[in-house]
């Protein structure tokens, strides 16, 4: 007879609608645990959108999670759903005080970084004659500033061996109209996955970037214009739809897994095929 099923975390399932099997019991009481069993994995921007859906996949797999967000009440609400696996630390990326107290929770866990998500992402844009010097930094300091010295100040904290994946967008490489500052800083965001693994080779880290297209979280329509750009956006892609948070929390899951041990500095592109063809 087949072995037993331990359910995931209730309504969490797979993209294709089927359920995330994280453990399983075989009839000889052999157990095969999840890709990410006994894991300290660290999320920021994890209270929303992207960033959530990683998180969920990663206690899914059998990882504990510490994860950042700058609204305390939407962070508390995702600790409260994800469980008791999961710890948040309000924050934004973008203040280096805000990072020494996320590095000082880690720590106090007196555990090794397994696996670090630098998600935290985003800012306001202008088309490039009404760029203001606020927007700019704005943009800048949270998407290039934060991702670097979240990685930086996390160092001590890295397992030898551990994972980084850094969230860029396909943004990094197109020239959208009215985004310039956005779209530059998630290609220094790429970037950083180049240098960083290669800064960080004898400690065997690996740093890859992983750039979702359009995905439908918190704040897609404002971004984009609204629902009528969705819909053009839609048809712009060959799959013929919008992502989901949860597929590109399965692409962050292999890169942050043993599944991409031969997988450094590159780029993971989850877009339906919109930049590819």
């Amino acid at each position: 007879m087949g072995g037993r099923r331990v359910s995931p975390p209730q309504g969490r399932t797979r993209p294709d609608g089927r359920s995330i099997t994280t453990t399983t019991t075989s009839s000889r009481g052999q157990t095969d645990m999840g890709q990410l069993d006994g894991a300290l994995a660290v999320v920021t921007g994890g209270s929303q959108g992207i960033g959530r859906a990683i998180a969920a996949r990663f206690v899914a797999e059998g990882a504990d999670v510490v994860l950042t967000g700058r609204r305390k009440d939407v962070l508390d609400e995702a600790v409260a759903e994800l469980g008791p696996r999961v710890t948040g630390v309000p924050g934004d990326a973008s203040s280096l005080e805000d990072l020494d107290a996320l590095m000082d929770a880690v720590r106090a866990t007196g555990r090794p970084v397994d696996v670090l998500v630098a998600n935290a992402g985003g800012g306001s844009e202008a088309p490039l004659a009404e760029m203001t010097p606020d927007l700019f930094d704005g943009v800048t300091d949270l998407n290039i500033r934060g991702t670097f010295f979240t990685v930086q100040k996390a160092l001590p904290l890295l397992a030898d061996g551990a994972r980084v994946v850094l969230v860029s967008s396909i943004s990094g490489s197109n020239g959208d109209r009215n985004h310039a500052t956005y779209n530059a800083s998630k290609a220094a965001v790429r970037s950083f996955a180049r240098t960083m693994t290669n800064d960080l080779r004898e400690r065997s880290i690996r740093v890859n970037a992983l750039s979702p297209g359009p995905t439908m979280s918190v704040g897609f329509s404002d971004f984009v214009g609204g629902e009528e750009s969705i819909r053009r956006i839609a048809e712009a892609v060959p799959v013929g739809r919008i992502g989901r948070p949860e597929e590109v929390a399965a692409a962050a899951l292999f890169l942050a897994s043993q599944e991409s041990s031969f997988v450094a500095g590159a780029e993971l592109v989850v877009d339906g095929g919109m930049s590819q063809v």
